[in-house]
């Protein structure tokens, strides 16, 4: 059953939609033409390639209206941004770096030898990546925020080198809070780029920029485009990524009002984001998208936002098992279980990206200052992909170390088993030391 009500005139609430219609319903906003995209940021790509810093100059000149040829944030553009912050901004991210600081420590597990068999032994190891970029969109919102959730990760993990690329304004300057808290966590190195060009610099390098191992970062359709094709060509990169979303699941306690704040909360995003709100009955969906519509006129980004909700999805669900089950098919990157039983139904949580449980924690926290990644999979990746951690940032390096008896006593398992798929060096590699062994030969062995 499908009921037409207003924030505008598209807007629908469907009443208990059977599970072949879900993925209709859910279904998130088209994205501009994939091919369209690419033939745009693929000359940008190769032109950055051929020619370095002259090519992102004009680009930065083309797309963003300033031409300079100095690309690097210098030690007085750092100190300028330190005296234009107000003291009540600086200590708001001084407050989320030290949560978010915490958070992400916690992640780092130390060594555990595991004996798989007596004189077998077999660990891990992380290691940082050796040379990380990080992308910070500017524009209308720069978000700095994303400079803390990228950059402490980044260093916590011991990645050796941490650069970051961001777009400056039509006077070359970059936002100071961006700057500000880019230096508070320890990253001095600041590229002055933004869209594909930026990635394309950070992915091949220019005569003062060498090329990154990783890319991390938001962008728009563009930069997302330019990662996933510097991706094919060997740069990895965090993860796939399309607009912001989140999805709501409120019980009748939940005041409307602050669920109309969370849905708007993520529709100022951007235009294509998406706001999905799974609820008990009608009349509260009802009451929901009035208060959204109370909220909407005082909002700065009121034209931005009205757009987002002509992707809303409004769907009524009294039974909780199968309110769970379309949750978990959509896969949101934001969910948040404005629940009694929110901690009940958290176990119930298979693909999502981030979650936020109870009356009391709306998604902005978690975009801020709780302490957990806002960088997240969106548009259904939360199904196989994960946040960004302290792990984003370093590769797991697996080891082992046999003894001679440790050998002995394996080895034949080994040679069985590489005999059978005719890899015959395989096993003539442990045969000859257990035919030659020389106790002379052994190394002192881990025991803990």
């Amino acid at each position: 059953m499908i009921l037409d009500l207003s924030i505008n005139s598209a807007t629908q609430i469907f009443v208990n939609p059977s599970p072949d219609t879900w993925a209709d319903i859910l279904r998130r906003p088209g994205q501009a033409d994939h091919e369209q995209v690419r033939s745009l940021v693929l000359p940008i790509l190769d032109q950055v390639r051929q020619e370095g810093d002259k090519a992102v100059a004009e680009f930065n000149a083309k797309f963003g209206g300033w031409s300079q040829t100095n690309l690097w944030v210098t030690d007085s553009e750092f100190e300028a941004a330190d005296q234009k912050l107000d003291v009540e901004l600086k200590t708001a991210i001084r407050q989320a770096a030290t949560n978010i600081r915490l958070f992400h420590s916690k992640q780092l597990a130390p060594i555990g030898y595991i004996e798989t068999m007596p004189g077998v032994l077999c660990w891990r190891k992380s290691v940082g990546i050796n040379r990380v970029g990080l992308y910070i969109p500017g524009g209308s919102a720069p978000l700095f925020s994303t400079v803390l959730m990228l950059g402490i990760p980044a260093l916590l993990a011991g990645c050796p080198e941490v650069v970051l690329a961001t777009p400056a304004d039509a006077n070359g300057h970059i936002h100071p809070a961006i700057l500000f808290a880019a230096k508070h966590v320890g990253i001095d190195r600041i590229y002055k780029a933004g869209g594909a060009q930026a990635i394309a610099a950070m992915a091949y390098g220019t005569e003062t920029f060498s090329p990154v191992n990783k890319i991390f970062g938001p962008g728009n359709q563009f930069v997302t485009m330019a990662k996933q094709l510097v991706n094919q060509h060997g740069t990895a990169i965090d993860m796939p990524a399309g607009p912001s979303e989140v999805l709501v699941y409120a019980d009748q306690a939940m005041p409307t009002s602050w669920v109309a704040a969370d849905l708007l909360s993520q529709a100022e995003h951007g235009p294509d984001s998406q706001v999905v709100l799974v609820a008990e009955t009608e009349a509260y969906v009802e009451a929901v998208i009035k208060d959204i519509d109370r909220h909407l006129a005082g909002l700065d980004r009121q034209l931005i936002a009205d757009v987002a909700l002509a992707h809303a999805r409004f769907i009524v669900m009294p039974d909780p098992q199968i309110a769970m089950a379309l949750i978990n098919q959509y896969a949101p990157e934001h969910l948040i279980l404005a629940l009694q039983d929110a901690l009940i139904l958290a176990d119930e949580v298979k693909q999502a990206g981030s979650v936020f449980l109870g009356y009391h924690s709306p998604e902005s926290v978690g975009d801020y200052a709780s302490g957990t990644n806002h960088t997240l999979p969106t548009y259904g990746y939360a199904a196989a992909y994960s946040g960004v951690s302290v792990d984003s940032f370093v590769k797991k390096i697996t080891m082992q170390q046999l003894s001679s008896p440790g050998l002995a006593l394996i080895g034949p398992t080994v040679m069985t088993m590489a005999k059978a798929e005719s890899l015959d060096a395989h096993a003539l590699a442990v045969s000859v030391r257990l035919d030659q062994d020389n106790q002379n030969l052994n190394n002192p062995i881990k025991t803990s």
